[in-house]
């Protein structure tokens, strides 16, 4: 096992906790979960750093969630999950014949119109 990842700023001995990241071309700063390993164009930052982060004037600074991963699944998550699987599961309902196709017809639908055979 590796040893942890420390803070990127000077002097800083403090384990890290998150990865910073530039796009250059959309002149912003990313600051999100740590990488799973160390980038030579990443700088990893310790919580009090990624607290003070300050990007450049003009400059935005996108921070993503970093403990919902450590949670894992939220009980609305969970629920979600499972009124998906009993929909999933359910019968699917009864078909209704018309008239028409009970007497042979064969209707076609297309959006607000109706074609019947004539065969």
């Amino acid at each position: 096992m590796s040893p942890a990842r420390r803070c990127s700023r000077t002097a800083c001995s403090r384990t890290a906790v998150t990865t910073l990241t530039y796009v250059y071309s959309d002149q912003t700063a990313v600051l999100g979960p740590l990488a799973t390993y160390a980038e030579p164009h990443a700088y990893d930052l310790c919580d009090v750093h990624s607290e003070r982060l300050s990007a450049p004037r003009g400059w935005e600074v996108l921070r993503l969630s970093t403990g919902q991963a450590d949670q894992g699944p939220s009980g609305d998550d969970l629920l979600a999950l499972a009124d998906a699987v009993r929909e999933a599961a359910r019968p699917a309902p009864p078909v209704r014949v018309s008239p028409a196709e009970e007497t042979g017809r064969v209707t076609t639908r297309r959006g607000h119109l109706r074609s019947l055979s004539t065969d």
